[in-house]
């Protein structure tokens, strides 16, 4: 059978294109929500389950186990990304949503080690890997959604707005969640109640997902195809997993997973370090730190969509590495900054976080529409979700090798800067040897015809997408 051409994708309609970025960057929000309220309430669920007569030793234990979340991660892309590759991205999406809210719930009902000994981090960390699954599929609808339903000249903005925009939100709603909970159980009830509270949201914040995804229609992109294959001019069997092996050259993928992971362990090793730095280094009361925690994950979504237009302009890879090189200097220093300073520098502490978490998520905001356009629709869930969740599993597991390498507290400042230069570099090797998307996602099946010509992708230049990005 000939390869697939599944026809012209209709123009989508201005509600589905708003409904589509919405759903994508809710969904994503929500889901990181849910994974981010470990971080909010690390140093109370610490000794509560992995205690220990080390203070960085539990603290190494309770974000190991935020990193077996993050494992599960790319077995959950596999499984999930194939599933949308087959039953679209809006199946997909309503099924993995709901499946992490559900297990982030179970997860404040649980015993402690008080009450059950060993079983209790047993059980828990069990939690972490169901909820790390499912969160790996969530990423296989949102960063396709979004991307597929609107036109060329939007798609980085829109790549912006989910890689962004959705870790701003569940971080803006994960702060507010703390704030609020943290007043109703102030104290020691916070350690006894407050947590699970915390824990007991993520099912609500899944509920009301699902309830605006009953407005969502399926990608058009993805619709087309579908349609293809139901006439017979396309392959019925989606592409599986190790088509990544032959869709793309080693070296590029190679590239890919590097500039992920870089990408990934840059937003951990700042947005997502951040309110324990600023818990156990500038050891700032519970409030201001809540309130800080805000104004930061808001400047996350400007710098997002500004960076990923400037990618829809100037190209995917231009912007990867003028950001790595500010990064490579500056997240370094800032680190080394605020781990000088006290809980009454809150101003100084403000613009230090603002500077370090808009700077380290710049580089994010390409990354989905960059994934997507490496790969043709029957294969780009499945490839986005399993190359962005493996590279995010290994970038978030830098936090627990942070604390693992400070013999104390307050080595942490000079062990993360270290950290944050070597996935800079790591970063920056990758967009080196990647090549330039832009103006790819339209392209033929198989994945070695050229790209389909688009307004923004005049400017590309060809000898960077040899072979269709093989």
């Amino acid at each position: 059978m000939s390869a697939a051409v599944p026809g012209p994708t209709p123009a989508p309609t201005t509600r589905q294109m708003v409904t589509a970025g919405t759903a994508s960057t809710v969904g994503f929000a929500f889901d990181l929500f849910d994974l981010f309220i470990l971080l909010y309430v690390a140093s109370t669920v610490g000794p509560l389950f992995f205690p220990t007569d080390s203070p960085t030793l539990t603290l190494a234990a309770t974000f190991a186990s935020f990193g077996v979340s993050l494992v599960m991660r790319p077995l959950g892309g596999a499984v999930f990304g194939r599933y949308a590759d087959r039953h679209g991205r809006k199946q997909t999406m309503l099924v993995t949503v709901g499946g992490v809210g559900l297990a982030t719930a179970v997860m404040g009902a649980l015993p402690t080690y008080a009450t059950i000994g060993v079983a209790a981090p047993v059980v828990f960390v069990a939690l972490r890997l169901v909820q790390g699954l499912f969160v790996g599929g969530v990423v296989a609808s949102t960063h396709t959604m979004g991307t597929e339903t609107v036109p060329q000249r939007w798609r980085g903005l829109v790549s912006g707005l989910v890689a962004g925009g959705g870790p701003g939100l569940g971080a803006v709603i994960a702060s507010l969640v703390f704030l609020a909970v943290s007043a109703m159980f102030p104290g020691p009830a916070f350690d006894e109640w407050g947590w699970r509270v915390m824990f007991f949201t993520g099912l609500l914040a899944s509920l009301a997902s699902l309830a605006f995804f009953r407005l969502l229609e399926e990608s058009p992109v993805w619709a087309a195809a579908a349609r293809a294959r139901a006439a017979g001019t396309a392959p019925e069997q989606p592409a599986r997993g190790r088509d990544l092996l032959t869709a793309v050259r080693p070296r590029t993928l190679v590239a890919a997973a590097a500039l992920v992971i870089g990408a990934g362990a840059q937003y951990y090793l700042t947005s997502g370090y951040l309110p324990t730095f600023l818990d156990k280094i500038n050891q700032l009361p519970t409030g201001a730190r809540g309130l800080l925690l805000v104004w930061t994950s808001l400047a996350i979504l400007p710098i997002a969509l500004l960076a990923g237009h400037a990618s829809e302009r100037f190209g995917r890879r231009p912007v990867f590495l003028v950001t790595g090189v500010v990064n490579l200097v500056a997240l370094p220093l800032l680190a080394l900054a605020m781990g000088g300073l006290g809980p009454d520098d809150t101003g100084a502490l403000l613009g230090y976080g603002l500077l370090i978490t808009v700077l380290a998520n710049a580089p994010i905001a390409a990354v989905p529409i960059f994934l997507n356009e490496l790969f043709p629709t029957r294969l780009r869930a499945t490839a986005t979700a399993l190359i962005w969740n493996g590279g995010f599993a290994v970038g978030g597991l830098t936090t627990t090798f942070v604390s693992l390498a400070s013999p104390t507290v307050p080595d942490i400042p000079g062990r993360l800067a270290v950290f944050l230069a070597a996935v800079v570099a790591l970063f920056l090797l990758g967009a080196a040897f990647a090549p330039e998307t832009r103006g790819a996602l339209d392209r033929e099946d198989p994945s070695d015809a050229a790209p389909a010509p688009s307004p923004t992708a005049a400017a590309d230049r060809p000898e960077a997408l040899p072979g269709g990005l093989r």
